[in-house]
């Protein structure tokens, strides 16, 4: 049958086509199909954030190993990738600030965690603010991390490259098709796209980003589990402000238990710049706008309500934050005031062009709680990653490696060779420097 496949991907994210991009090398013998509801890859979250390849210094290397490990390597392969593809990738680092002496010890602890999760003493330092005045003489803080070993790169040309990568090798990506239902016929899952066209697969891998809770709950997975969705959003500056610092300043979370981050000064790939972002709540993984807010809001509401979510809404501390982002995308000039605090120079009245805007869901749980990490569900016919944020789009390639050989375990791929050649990578040397 035209429309039977051995494996389905939803979403075609960064995430959801490098898993594509493996599977092309590993398993040319299967039929294998990416849907994604846009009419190009990387459309939402993989494609409207700030093109950052990040260090590892921030995730505990006890709690967030897996995470950590794919960033750390995640650099590396993008860097590779690029320079085979020709493609843009600037080795520029990034330096996070301290405003005051509790910021200092979080970035004494960074420096701890960035060591233990693989960066060289080469490549990261904690300096005073003496040092770093010599440095970049713009910056005003207590204390800054410098992470030499961190970069830019554009992570919707990446996305598009790997596709067709994929594509070359008969992975089919069927764009322009949305999921409307997932059910199971017999031994195999029956999923409907565009409201009326069902096409069928033997297995299942929902790695569908900010929709990924939603098609669990289709096929009754993660129902103890919620997600809330967040737009942040940046403002372009002008060209005077293009050469104020070398590298992206980032500052220290105040709260680092919410998804709640304080503004960022980045420098794209391309040399622009922008100041960014806030966790405005909203009602859609697509709320950008507000009439798709508005059509979002009840059904979303009675989810939040009905679940761990309702706690979190309800917690105070939270809707204190929440309203303070809601005032920052109010108002320019409160997020501008927030990033003045180690940027003096820049004038709030210079900054008139809005720029990205991107949305991140989170996971709440049962318990009212964000999940800070990645869940990797598996079921015998199915598997769902959820809750999939950043470093994300940094550590896509080894990450959808380590899914796939977890795949393999389970016998889904026992007749392929898994020690394949997979672009400039051996499948199994990627593997063992994961699982050092």
């Amino acid at each position: 049958m035209k429309d039977n496949f051995d494996l389905i991907i939803i979403g075609g994210g960064v995430l959801g086509t490098s898993l594509s991009y493996f599977l092309s090398f590993l398993n040319k013998s299967k039929k294998i199909a990416v849907i994604e509801q846009e009419h190009n890859v990387a459309h939402h979250t993989s494609g409207r954030n700030t093109g950052k390849v990040h260090a590892p210094y921030l995730y505990d290397p006890e709690k967030k190993k897996l995470f950590a490990n794919a960033a750390f390597h995640g650099y590396e392969m993008w860097k590779e990738y690029s320079k085979l593809r020709n493609l843009p990738f600037k080795e520029d680092g990034v330096i996070e600030v301290a405003l005051d002496e509790k910021g200092i010890k979080i970035l004494e602890k960074y420096l701890k965690w960035g060591k233990q999760n693989g960066i060289e003493e080469k490549d990261i330092e904690l300096i005073d603010k003496t040092k770093l005045k010599k440095i970049e003489p713009e910056i005003k803080c207590e204390a800054a991390l410098y992470a030499h070993r961190d970069g830019s790169t554009d992570y919707s040309i990446l996305t598009n490259s790997i596709m067709k990568d994929s594509k070359k090798n008969g992975i089919d990506f069927l764009l322009d098709k949305k999921v409307t239902q997932i059910k199971k016929i017999n031994d195999k899952w029956e999923i409907t796209i565009n409201e009326d066209h069902k096409i069928f697969t033997d297995f299942l891998i929902n790695a569908a980003g900010g929709k990924a809770i939603d098609i669990a709950h289709n096929i009754e997975v993660a129902k103890n589990l919620t997600d809330v969705h967040f737009r942040g959003e940046y403002w372009k500056t002008p060209k005077k402000y293009h050469s104020l610092t070398k590298t992206s300043v980032y500052s220290v979370p105040e709260f680092p238990d919410y998804p709640f981050l304080d503004p960022h000064w980045i420098i794209r790939v391309d040399g622009s710049c922008e100041i960014g972002p806030n966790a405005v709540p909203v009602f859609s993984p697509y709320g950008y706008d507000t009439a798709e807010n508005i059509k979002e809001f009840i059904p979303k509401v009675f989810e939040m309500l009905g679940s761990g979510a309702r706690k979190a809404i309800f917690d105070k501390q939270f809707q204190e934050l929440a309203f303070s982002e809601i005032q920052s995308s109010m108002s320019k000039s409160v997020m501008i005031e927030r990033v003045n605090k180690f940027l003096p120079k820049i004038n709030p009245k210079e900054i008139t062009e809005k720029g990205t805007a991107g949305i991140r869901s989170s996971v709440i749980n049962e318990n009212g709680k964000f999940v800070p990490d990645v869940i990797l569900l598996e079921e015998e016919t199915s598997f769902h990653i959820l809750n999939y944020n950043s470093p994300g789009a940094t550590g896509a390639l080894p990450f959808s490696a380590h899914v796939i050989n977890q795949l393999h375990k389970k016998g889904l791929f026992e007749s392929e060779d898994i020690g394949a050649q997979c672009g400039p990578w051996k499948f199994n040397d990627i593997i063992e420097k994961l699982e050092k």
